[in-house]
């Protein structure tokens, strides 16, 4: 039986996280007695996700003796400079909390497209929604974290990829954002370890999101990502959650910052 409430009392924002990893990281830090708010687009195809996320939350919560876990959401968009502070102040008011205690970075987008064909559009909206959009909340996240709580300190987690060490064809456009994640998070490090808050990334392997689903949807494509994982398997979304919890406890992870936790069932170290 995995250990519970190891993030108890404590509250959360994730971006990005009514769908994929940042939905599995919500749930995982619920189930461990955070309080978590969550941004999203609110776009109309993702509403069944955002219903689906408040009932299992609710549930969840009924579960746990503590009564703790509560879950919010806020409309927003990461390209905005202003939608980090909003998801800060948000959580703080709609929980009455008056420290923010994890930043988990995670909305993105990944949309393939060959080099020599990517429009300019296409390249400025990764980057503005992967790497402007981290940085933003980020920053949010770290002046709540620095300056408005006594005594300072907190975690803070960007979802970074594998794809920040390694190169892809029709990625050109998307790898460079994720190393700019990572190493966001190991300049964070080092600018706000003065106020005790970690920074790290997490970089996940070939996970089955609604990011990848139509590529993976290629039966060979997908045979010959598992062949070369050498746990046999492409990951889900729930394989973030205990990852996430770990650098997010200070009881885990208190002297752990500007790492890079590789999540990918063995795939990068079997790259040949």
């Amino acid at each position: 039986m995995p250990p519970t409430n190891l993030l108890l009392g404590k509250t959360a924002i994730i971006t990005g996280g009514t769908t994929g990893i940042g939905r599995a990281i919500a749930l995982a830090f619920l189930r461990q007695g955070c309080d978590v708010a969550v941004n999203h687009l609110d776009l109309e195809k993702d509403r069944p996700h955002l219903a689906s996320l408040l009932s299992e939350a609710a549930a969840l919560r009924e579960s746990n003796p503590t009564g703790t876990g509560r879950l919010a959401h806020l409309p927003g968009d990461v390209r905005d400079p202003a939608t980090g502070p909003a998801l800060v102040s948000f959580a703080l008011s709609t929980f009455g909390a008056s420290r923010l205690d994890i930043c988990v970075s995670n909305a993105g987008i990944c949309t393939f497209a060959a080099f020599l064909d990517t429009p300019a559009d296409l390249f400025a909206n990764t980057v503005r929604t992967n790497l402007d959009g981290a940085f933003y909340v980020v920053q949010a996240a770290a002046r709540q974290m620095a300056r408005g709580q006594d005594p300072p300190g907190g975690s803070i987690i960007g979802i970074s990829s594998i794809s920040a060490l390694v190169g892809g064809g029709e990625q050109a456009h998307y790898t460079p954002t994720k190393a700019g994640v990572t190493s966001l998070m190991q300049s964070a490090a080092v600018a706000l370890g003065r106020y005790n808050i970690r920074c790290n990334a997490l970089l996940p392997g070939t996970i089955k999101t609604q990011l990848n689903e139509q590529d993976l949807a290629d039966e060979r494509k997908r045979a010959y990502m598992e062949g070369r994982i050498p746990l046999g398997r492409t990951g889900v979304p729930e394989d973030l959650g205990g990852p996430a919890v770990f650098l997010a406890c200070d009881e885990l992870s208190g002297y752990v910052t500007g790492a890079q936790l590789l999540v990918d069932g063995g795939l990068f170290v079997n790259l040949q």
